[in-house]
């Protein structure tokens, strides 16, 4: 009776210890999960605060990046403004053939608000877009052809080179002859003048697409026109790009030499203005509208450099904070 007692007692206190152990585990386990939530506050907290001092970084890093993207620009253009100035003080040439800095840019002002400016280039700039939309759709389907084709590109892969180096100037005698002093002969030299650039970007873009690339193109099932669209045309689009630029550059060149050789009096644009400008000796004006077209040059380039620098991104070539 007695030995049964004696083990029941032991057995209470082994209980007791048992649950007095479970007891302590618990608490612990308590102050472990008080301890971690702290600690997940602090590291949320201190995540939060490095991802505040990040994007400062990073809208740091841009200001940085455009001031340095800015900053050799604005000293070109002070150091040509210098020389510019230091021609006229030379007495090289006198004052009304060769205005100074000064005088321009007043002349300028004046006519950036002159409704005749905002005319000239809206209509300038309708023939610039009409003349280089076609220019490029010519252009993407004369270059895929020959790209592809290799009958086509025997017959006219050096023609197109050729017709590319023939100065635009050239082309209008003829388009005179052909269409006389109208709207159709600019865009005819236009077009001439840019097309040959952008197909020679799209089969040098083509030309180097890997083989590799085609071949896993194929054996995804892209055949045709999805072979074009999803692995050609991707592929080559940085080449396709360039040439567009340039052929842009052929486009605005042209445009600019067949205003002032077509000047059709019912039309007002820049290049009849210039002429207009040269015709009655007033140099203030000739070089104010030159300044314009430099600047309407500039904003394109950029559009264009925009669009290489994404690209590029996109290919992992340039880096996303650049630019």
């Amino acid at each position: 009776m007695a030995s049964d007692t004696i083990t029941t007692t032991a057995t209470t206190d082994a209980a007791n210890r048992e649950a007095d152990a479970a007891t302590q585990e618990a608490d612990a386990a308590a102050r472990g999960a008080d301890a971690a939530t702290r600690g997940t506050g602090r590291e949320t907290i201190s995540g939060l605060d490095a991802l505040e001092i990040a994007s400062r970084e990073k809208t740091a890093s841009r200001a940085r990046l455009l001031w340095a993207s800015t900053w050799p620009k604005l000293t070109a253009l002070g150091l040509a403004v210098l020389a510019w100035q230091a021609v006229v003080w030379s007495g090289w040439k006198p004052e009304y053939a060769l205005p100074g800095p000064v005088t321009v840019g007043r002349d300028l002002g004046g006519y950036l608000v002159d409704p005749a400016l905002w005319n000239g280039l809206a209509t300038t700039g309708r023939r610039a877009v009409v003349g280089f939309a076609a220019a490029v759709t010519v252009g993407l389907l004369l270059g895929l052809a020959v790209a592809r084709v290799r009958v086509l590109r025997a017959a006219l892969g050096s023609m197109i080179t050729a017709l590319q180096t023939m100065p635009s100037i050239a082309w209008f005698p003829l388009a005179i002859l052909l269409f006389q002093l109208s709207e159709q002969a600019i865009f005819f030299v236009v077009v001439l003048g840019a097309a040959p650039s952008i197909a020679n970007g799209v089969i040098h873009g083509v030309d180097y697409v890997p083989p590799l690339l085609l071949r896993a193109g194929r054996n995804l099932g892209a055949r045709g026109i999805s072979l074009y669209r999803y692995v050609i045309a991707p592929a080559a689009l940085p080449a396709i790009v360039a040439g567009l630029k340039q052929g842009w550059a052929f486009a605005w060149r042209s445009l600019m030499a067949g205003e002032l050789l077509v000047v059709i009096a019912t039309k007002t644009s820049i290049g009849a203005q210039l002429t207009y400008a040269r015709e009655l000796s007033d140099a203030e004006r000739l070089i104010a509208i030159m300044i314009v077209i430099l600047l309407v040059g500039l904003l394109v380039d950029a559009a264009f450099g925009a669009a290489d620098r994404a690209i590029r991104r996109r290919w992992g070539i340039l880096d996303s904070t650049a630019g």
